[in-house]
């Protein structure tokens, strides 16, 4: 009987053992299947919420328009190969042309631009316009400010403030000055500054249709800065000549902008109008997602 009581023993610890080599094995299946919902839930509703963001633009009374304002030695045409690609996703676009000729009147023409928009506005600048689109940007439809390697003043602060704390920049001592104040840049310079990575074809065209900015209008001083009540997106232009990559990271910086980087010359709307396209479209799909929240 001693015998029989030891056998039954070792069976009923074997049947112990398998049955927990079995709980074990189903609970490992268990919290494997559980992780791959996890993980395929989380996969889908990023999914959802990427697509949720563009799907929100999707309709035309919620969609952004988009105006833009050019800097100084360039006019709006320089943002065409930009505009069309905006165009073909379905937004409106306007570029606008203004005079160069203080800020206080480049803000007056791109507030009546703003006024013929329907709905919200993201309003992007260049250069110049950048100091352009912080007085303006105070507007009730502007729902987003793009810096594309732009200046970025507070209320108080000109263009030439902004840059007290830097070297002159080379270009400045062979600027020329026409008898109405007028800054031009000599034809055969302009490319080496302002576009060296641009063909020279195309860079000779900008330097044969430039506009000249009244020399005046970079001590104009900003009263309003509306980076401080709108979000703001910027574009560092790593191998800008015109205005220190530094500076623009300050600029950045300062204004908490959202910063993206390319490797590029003063105008990445001709040289790398993909990522400029990007970074208008990441404000836009911002815009879109506050406007139905």
């Amino acid at each position: 009987m001693k015998a029989y009581s030891e056998i039954d023993r070792n069976i009923f610890r074997a049947s112990q053992r398998a049955a927990c080599s079995s709980a074990l094995t189903r609970a490992i299946r268990a919290s494997r299947s559980f992780a791959i919902l996890l993980v395929l839930g989380f996969a889908a509703a990023s999914v959802s919420a990427m697509a949720s963001t563009t799907q929100k633009c999707k309709s035309k009374s919620k969609k952004p328009a988009i105006v833009m304002v050019h800097g100084a030695w360039a006019d709006g045409s320089s943002w065409n190969d930009v505009v069309s690609r905006l165009q073909a996703k379905g937004y409106s676009v306007t570029s606008v042309q203004i005079p160069l000729s203080s800020l206080a009147e480049d803000v007056a023409v791109v507030r009546r631009t703003l006024e013929m928009q329907e709905g919200p506005v993201v309003l992007v600048g260049h250069s110049w316009g950048g100091a352009v689109i912080t007085q303006a940007g105070g507007d009730k439809k502007v729902a987003a400010l793009v810096y594309i390697t732009a200046f970025a003043p507070d209320a108080g602060q000109s263009v030439n403030d902004l840059q007290r704390d830097f070297p002159a920049p080379e270009y400045s001592t062979i600027l020329k000055i026409d008898s109405g104040g007028y800054l031009h840049f000599p034809q055969e310079s302009l490319p080496g500054f302002f576009a060296q990575d641009l063909p020279i074809v195309n860079a000779r065209v900008l330097a044969a249709t430039q506009k000249p900015i009244l020399a005046s209008a970079f001590d104009d001083k900003v009263t309003e800065a509306a980076w401080h009540q709108k979000p703001a997106w910027y574009l560092v232009t790593e191998q800008d000549r015109m205005i220190y990559p530094k500076l623009q990271r300050d600029m950045a910086q300062r204004i908490s902008a959202t910063v993206r980087q390319v490797r590029s010359s003063h105008v990445p709307f001709l040289t790398h109008p993909k990522e400029t396209t990007a970074i208008i479209l990441d404000a836009v799909y911002d815009a879109c997602s506050r406007a139905n929240q």
